[in-house]
């Protein structure tokens, strides 16, 4: 066996075990289909459900082209959102964000976060007073009440919007409403109590949505649904599992209640974007998840501390809404600082950072992340940031293939210890085994290190795939030419000749698709054989088989990754590449790569080393019989 030998085949286990687990991660987990618009829910009059509340049976359908509800509305505009509130309950449930388009056409609509009743998959925030003692829900503002704007004008930054409804007994509710310039909106909400007698009510906001979202992904990287966090403890809570909730007979529901007694926030969140409500940190409150089976209503609630309002007093509670893009800059100011410049009174959201799904490997998708994004904000380009990165990470695990190949130069040093031990072990495979092991401790030889520089990427890879997956920062992302979203497949095809054809490239997540690959998967499966011509072929015909047709087997596995991914992965076999070129020379080994080249191409089968061929040439003398 030879020191060649030994290097292909540690190359080989590496490689395998690479290829394994993306294998089955490809057949157990495909990636999501192309989400198609289809035939939509057709959402009904059924409102939100009050905390404690029964609710009433839906009405008619309304048609899923229905306009908005007639009644009067208040515009939102801000640099970032546009928008109306609803007199009917004083809802937040028109909201849109202007920065985003539904794709990479300018001209597409923006994307639509916050809808009414009436429309489609309606989605909306609501804000009311559950009563207690004396008091009944129609002596409380609820999801039906109307209420009066005091003043007139949009709401916008700086210009915040007040609501009031009076319920002619004595009880005067206020509710105003300020918007910052990315995605806060800030509830006051207040009561005062000229009735003649305390009342006690407690305050509660609501985000509600009709029926699953038509977009929803369904992939298993990624986290769609409930969202939030109590006393430092993160939930997370797919849809499927909220519709599959315990009945809780106080709640008239399907619902899980937990009671925070420091810190939380709880919402809805989907791939890029999030509603969350943020009661008043420091505070005990009640976070509710619930789903109304026969409304087909999915909710995420909050409800405080009961306040008792003596006679001529008035009491006021203060929350947030989050409604907008888990921009990571956004989001980890509001959770730093509370507001995205310094402001007196801003109260920091602890943990806000973690609605964004970083998933399992959090301890890497985290540091990951934050280098790509400060590299993206230092070169200006997405495409360069993300091979910066892959230089900054090969750079971390550069003394790990250095010690590698040290190893594997000892084992070469090896060679004729081992060769001696075989042939006085003989046949003996527990003998050879034992002095093996005892020969690799005695000289402080690890056989295993040349797998550990490939193995190493293994987590890196699945880390980086999360974070090109999940985070909007990569969303329509440009490279350079064709590439124009680094989070979607490259969209190059060989079909059409890479676009100079006078025909369409297969749709991305066909079977054609698949097949007719683009460009960057095809440099990624000439990057992984131009690696493997640092070595000569193996001599076992088997090996030097799994060998040739590892690359191009990867090469449409990875083809409809996200071209970022793909991107990364070319840059890091070249600069492995490079590493092994100069590592390999600095100890006197000249690899011979465009002689293995050569070599692949040729149809006469790979030369033996001596000693095996004369082995083998030895072998028949020995069953001859005089």
């Amino acid at each position: 066996m030879s020191f060649m030998d030994d290097q292909n085949k540690n190359l080989i286990l590496a490689t395998g075990l690479s290829f394994l687990v993306i294998m089955v991660w490809f057949f157990l987990f495909p990636p999501p289909e192309a989400v198609t618009e289809g035939e939509p829910t057709v959402a009904t009059q059924q409102t939100a459900v009050a905390p404690s509340a029964t609710p009433d049976a839906p009405t008619t359908a309304v048609p899923p082209d229905a306009d908005l509800p007639e009644t009067r509305r208040v515009a939102i505009d801000t640099p970032r959102l546009q928008g109306s509130i609803s007199m009917l309950g004083g809802r937040l449930d028109d909201l849109s964000l202007k920065s985003y388009h539904e794709t990479l056409d300018p001209q597409s609509q923006i994307v639509r976060l916050l809808s009414p009743v009436g429309q489609p998959n309606a989605y909306y925030a609501l804000y009311g007073w559950t009563p207690a003692g004396a008091l009944g829900y129609e002596d409380v503002p609820g999801a039906n009440t109307t209420w009066t704007q005091v003043g007139s004008g949009a709401l916008g930054v700086g210009q915040p919007v007040t609501l009031q409804w009076d319920n002619g007994k004595g009880l005067v509710f206020t509710r105003t409403i300020s918007v910052d310039d990315h995605y806060m909106f800030s509830v006051a909400q207040s009561v005062e109590n000229n009735s003649g007698q305390a009342v006690q009510l407690a305050p509660y906001g609501i985000v509600a949505r009709h029926g699953k979202p038509l977009n929803l992904q369904n992939f298993f990287v990624l986290h769609e649904g409930v969202v939030g966090r109590a006393d430092g403890k993160l939930t997370e809570t797919k849809y499927d599992k909220v519709a599959e909730l315990p009945q809780v007979a106080r709640e008239g529901a399907q619902a899980e209640v937990i009671d925070a007694q420091q810190d939380g926030w709880i919402g809805f969140t989907d791939k890029y974007w999030m509603t969350t409500l943020i009661p008043q940190q420091g505070q005990p409150f009640t976070s509710v998840t619930k789903y109304v089976p026969g409304a087909d209503i999915y909710q995420a609630e909050t409800r405080e501390q009961l306040v008792t309002v003596a006679p001529g007093a008035t009491a006021e509670v203060s929350s947030r809404l989050f409604a907008g893009a888990k921009e990571w800059e956004t989001i980890r100011a509001y959770q730093n600082e509370g507001a995205i410049e310094p402001t007196e009174g801003a109260e920091p959201i602890p943990g806000f950072i973690d609605s964004i799904d970083w998933g399992w490997f959090f301890f890497l998708t985290k540091p990951i992340f934050t280098v790509l994004h400060w590299l993206n904000h230092m070169i200006g380009n997405m495409g360069l940031a993300i091979i910066a990165l892959t230089f900054l990470l090969k750079a971390l695990v550069l003394p790990l293939a250095y010690k590698s190949y040290v190893s594997m130069a000892r084992m070469k040093e090896l060679q004729p210890e081992l060769e001696a031990l075989r042939e006085r072990a003989g046949d003996d495979k527990m003998l050879m085994q034992r002095e093996m092991m005892r020969l690799y401790k005695e000289k402080q030889v690890n056989p295993a290190a040349g797998c550990l520089p490939i193995l190493i990427q293994i987590p890196i890879f699945f880390s980086l795939y999360k974070v090109i997956f999940v985070t909007i920062e990569l969303r329509h992302a440009p490279f350079f030419g064709w590439l124009k979203d680094l989070s979607a497949p490259d969209p190059s095809s060989i079909f059409n000749f890479f676009g100079l054809a006078p025909w369409a490239a297969p749709t991305p997540g066909s079977t054609m698709a698949l097949i007719f690959i683009g460009i960057l998967p095809i440099l990624l499966g000439v990057s992984m054989w131009l690696q493997q011509k640092l070595n000569p072929a193996p001599a076992d015909k088997a090996q030097a088989m799994i060998f040739a047709w590892m690359p191009w087997v990867f090469m449409f596995m990875l083809g409809h990754f996200a071209s970022g991914l793909v991107l990364y992965w070319i840059v890091n076999n070249l600069i492995t590449f490079t590493q092994q070129y100069v590592i390999m020379r600095s100890h006197g080994h000249h690899p011979d790569i465009f002689g293995n080249i050569r070599a692949s191409f040729s149809r006469k089968p790979a030369a033996q080393p001596a000693g095996k061929a004369a082995n083998d040439s030895a072998a028949p003398a020995k069953k001859r019989k005089p």
